[in-house]
């Protein structure tokens, strides 16, 4: 039953994955039928961003409540619903309305089952299953092709993805018996232990928390990195190194390409390594990456350092997620995780369009130089989280000695 819920968990993060890439996919021909500047997608991605935020916050307070089986099905049913509320809708007004709830949805989904896996799984579990979202987030766009190659307007499209996440929502219903079985088999010791008894922690209390600050700026860190390069890598290639677009495109993929393959090798590299080394690992090659696009020998050094990249942010998010509970508690990280996720989204709010304000006024050369500042601050609040940890258990153990 427990492998069977975990291929359930995997299913869900294919869907959580595949209406991500489907607004940039479906927007060139959306923005011209509602009349809207192109620049319009920025404002529906910020409402979608801020309703994720908000349902990571509270994210504790509902999983301790109702369990993260029904908060899953609830979240994806509100998924579901929103993208038929786009596939219908007539006007802009009209998608930023929906994507209120998709945002809600969304985030809900991502900081509970995260939680769960941490929680109950192997840290190889986790890596894959963020590669599962990979996998969802590459299929979006074509099922948009497939609908407008078949001759039908962009909102079939959401209307299929749509269609995916009633049918995931019926399988999520159907499987919380598996949910409830796993926690009714908890002591009360031991639910205490995994979060699912006692009092929802406030912001201030989860801020207060020795470390919290630390791993909450590291994730705003790595998600501004991940969404910048994946936000400018083109147009860095294309204004600064001079390369068409076509081939400037093709390059970019290639992030994406290290994300979700490194993310499938991770999860064997988690049998060999600890979480902490997985993201030590990921931060050199990112190091490696940065440098290599600083390097001017043209489109070889490029491409290698997008790949390394990729391949650097593979492990970094997963890990983090995942070695929440050791780091805080099992009785804490449903907190923690929310927060963490309600960073990772602020991180990509900001930090990619101030990047576009830097290309615009100064220049766009400083890509590199960019994700270089942002990766050396990750760097120094993961090691001092991490020297906080061990300095908490030095303190434990002389007390136990004492």
């Amino acid at each position: 039953m427990f492998s069977l819920l975990l291929a359930i968990i995997y299913l869900a993060f294919i869907s959580l994955g595949l209406p991500d890439a489907l607004l940039g996919s479906a927007w060139p021909t959306m923005y011209r039928e509602f009349g809207v500047p192109v620049s319009y997608a920025g404002g529906i991605s910020m409402i979608i961003a801020v309703g994720t935020i908000v349902s990571s916050l509270q994210s504790d307070r509902l999983t301790r409540r109702f369990g993260t089986g029904k908060v899953t099905a609830v979240s994806v049913a509100l998924t579901a619903t929103a993208l038929f509320g786009f596939s219908m809708s007539q006007s802009f007004w009209s998608l930023c309305l929906w994507a209120i709830p998709y945002g809600l949805g969304a985030g809900g989904v991502d900081a509970s089952l995260n939680n769960y896996v941490a929680l109950h799984y192997s840290s190889r579990h986790m890596s894959w299953l963020h590669c599962m979202w990979g996998v969802g987030a590459s299929l979006g766009p074509y099922v948009l092709a497939y609908a407008l190659n078949g001759g039908n307007r962009w909102n079939m499209g959401y209307n299929y993805i749509a269609l995916v996440q009633v049918a995931l929502t019926a399988v999520l219903l159907f499987s919380l018996p598996l949910w409830g079985k796993k926690r009714a088999d908890f002591s009360e010791k031991e639910g205490k232990e995994q979060g699912t008894h006692g009092k929802a922690l406030s912001l201030q209390q989860i801020i207060r928390i020795p470390g919290a600050k630390e791993i909450m700026i590291t994730f705003f860190c790595y998600c501004a990195l991940e969404q910048t390069a994946a936000l400018w890598a083109s147009s860095y290639l294309v204004l600064h190194r001079g390369l068409s677009a076509e081939t400037a495109a093709g390059f970019a993929s290639l992030f994406f390409i290290g994300i979700t393959v490194g993310r499938a090798i991770g999860g064997f590299l988690t049998m060999k390594f600890n979480d902490a080394d997985m993201i030590r690992l990921g931060q050199v090659l990112i190091v490696a990456g940065v440098s290599a696009l600083m390097l001017p020998f043209g489109e070889t050094t490029a491409l290698l350092g997008l790949l390394l990249v990729g391949l650097g942010c593979a492990p970094i998010y997963p890990c983090i997620i995942h070695s929440t509970p050791e780091l805080f508690g099992a009785d804490r990280s449903q907190a923690i995780i929310g927060v963490q996720m309600a960073a990772a989204y602020v991180g990509i709010l900001v930090m990619p369009p101030v990047f576009g304000l830097i290309a615009d006024h100064i220049t766009v050369s400083l890509f590199p130089l960019y994700l270089g500042i942002i990766l050396f601050v990750m760097i120094m609040m993961h090691e001092a989280l991490l020297k906080k940890k061990q300095a908490s258990e030095m303190s434990l153990t002389e007390i136990e000695e004492a």
